[in-house]
Formats: structure tokens, sequence, C-alpha cells
């Protein structure tokens, strides 16, 4: 049985995630004074008290997501032995996954997404960008509509989730153009993630991540964007810095993972987000998730039985 890691993004917060880890467990306790003593503020009251709005601010979610599913994972881990064929994330959870992977400091990686966060945000004024979720189309015809939309402007596939589900991030009104034409439907987002719009951000990342200490990886991480396993410590920074920019082509990293002989995925963090997605990917891959003290328990048993 192989096993793989995965880690969801942004739009999985949700106010109350993380409560019943630090109910039952030190470690909760002890990652979330970390996070908050990195950033400067009380990161797990943010989580489990709120407010929504705040917690749903690009560069709050990006850390909270990161540091709850960094809990669960070090929960998990203390309990089983984790000997993963690879790991992967969706977007932010990218750097999740190179947490688990022992190839970056958790308190750094806390600092570098609430950063990510700020200037993913920044790059646009608001209002100008933006992005949605294209359904019942394969990639082609998706790509194809973006190029006839453009008009001079920034449109184009931003996550690959799952065949017949695609989402696109660009001006606004060229994705306005393409929903005239396919089905689909705008994303509460603040920001064209993805997209060539955000090349501020990614500037602006450059310098961040080339300052931070990456060693090498215990197990490879499948990078977002061209889906290949990463060990060595001097990719990890271009790698993460072309994200921002590149599309997330997650149904060929679960693909690639698959290929590599993959049939368990462990989900770490809020909700199923990416067990829903397995699903419509490969309905022959069994799907954990560790999110809160029963999950982590039934998720234990399963493991062990």
């Amino acid at each position: 049985m192989g096993t793989g890691l995965i880690f969801p993004g942004q739009g999985s917060q949700q106010v109350g995630m993380g409560a019943s880890f630090v109910e039952h467990h030190a470690l909760a306790r002890q990652l979330f004074e970390e996070a908050g003593d990195a950033l400067g503020f009380d990161l797990k009251k943010l989580c489990l008290e709120g407010p929504e709005e705040e917690l749903t601010l690009t560069y709050n979610s990006q850390a909270a997501i990161l540091t709850v599913s960094t809990i669960a994972h070090r929960l998990l881990a203390e309990r089983v032995e984790l000997a993963p064929a690879a790991l992967a994330g969706h977007s932010v959870g990218e750097y999740s996954a190179v947490v688990a992977a022992g190839a970056l400091e958790f308190r750094d990686a806390v600092l570098t997404v609430y950063k990510r966060g700020q200037f993913m945000q920044g790059a646009t004024p608001v209002g100008v960008g933006a992005m949605a979720a294209i359904l019942g189309l394969e990639a082609d015809e998706v790509e194809r509509l973006c190029a006839e939309a453009a008009q001079g402007q920034v449109v184009q596939p931003a996550n690959f989730n799952t065949p017949g589900q695609i989402v696109i991030s660009g001006h606004a009104e060229a994705v306005g153009r393409v929903l005239e034409k396919a089905k689909g439907k705008l994303l509460a987002v603040s920001a064209p993630f993805h997209s060539p719009l955000m090349q501020p951000a990614a500037d602006n990342m450059r310098e961040v991540l080339q300052a931070l200490r990456f060693s090498n990886a215990r197990w490879p991480v499948v990078a977002n964007v061209d889906n290949r396993f990463i060990s060595d410590a001097a990719e990890f920074p271009q790698s993460l810095e072309n994200q921002i920019v590149a599309p997330v082509r997650w149904a060929e990293g679960v693909s690639a993972m698959l290929a590599a002989g993959v049939d368990t995925f462990l989900e770490f963090g809020h909700g199923k987000v990416l067990a829903g997605m397995m699903k419509r990917i490969d309905k022959t891959a069994r799907t954990l998730n560790v999110y809160d003290e029963e999950s982590l328990t039934q998720t234990i048993q399963a493991l062990q039985g």
C-alpha cells in the first residue's frame, strides 16, 4: 500500500477550525503559540472565535490553513509511522506539504504564507480581477474560451481541479466574457490568483523565498506547477515562486501520485475538499481525513486495522 499526504488550500478555512485539537492536545496549543509568536497576533483566537470576515482575509486564512494542517499531520505522525511515497498541497497547501516533508521549519513557513497572502492581496486593486469555476468542460475547451475572451486582457485556467471542474482567473471583464459562453459561477475571492496578474506578488516573494533555509525533503513533494517530484532543497524556492502566477495542476498531480503507487491519500486540514475532488479523479483511491479529534481517531484505527 502506497500512501500520499495531501493538504488543502484557501477556501477550506472556517471559524472553529482546530478547536478539538486545542482541547485535547498540548502539541496543538504549542503550534498555535509558535504561529502567534511568528505573526505577532493571536492566530488561535482568530481560528477558534473569528470573526469570519477577518479569518477569510487572504493572509490570515493562508496562515490559519497551514497551521491547522500542520497540527493535524503532526498529531497523526506521533501515533502512526508515516512513510509516504509523496506529498502534495493545493496552492498554499503546498507549503503545508513542504513542512510535513521536513524541508521547511513550521515557524518560517507560517510567516512566509502570511506575507504571500499580503503580496497576493496587494497585487491588484480590489475589483480588477475575478475567478470563476467552469463546470462540465474539458481543459482544451476552457483554454480556447479564455483565448477568445481575453481581448487584450488576462484570463486563463488557474486550477485544473478535476475532470470537468476548472477554475479560471484574470481581469473581471474577461472572466465575465467566458461565463457568457460557459456554465460556471464567480468565486468569492479577493484577487485573481494563479494568473499573470499576480506577477507583482511573485516578484515580492522571490526575495522572501531566497532568504529561507530549505532542507532536502525526507519524501518528495509534487509541485503544483509541473507535477515534478521535488526533494532537493535548492528547487523549492523557484517552484514556490512560479506557483503564484501559474495554474495549479491538481488533477495531474494526483494522477502522478497514483502512477507512483499511491492508493491511499491522507488529507490533513479542515474540511474534506480534496477528498471530494478525489472521487472525481479516481474513485478507486482510498481517502482518509484528519481535521478534528474524531477523524484523527478514525484514521488511526483505519491505518492500524
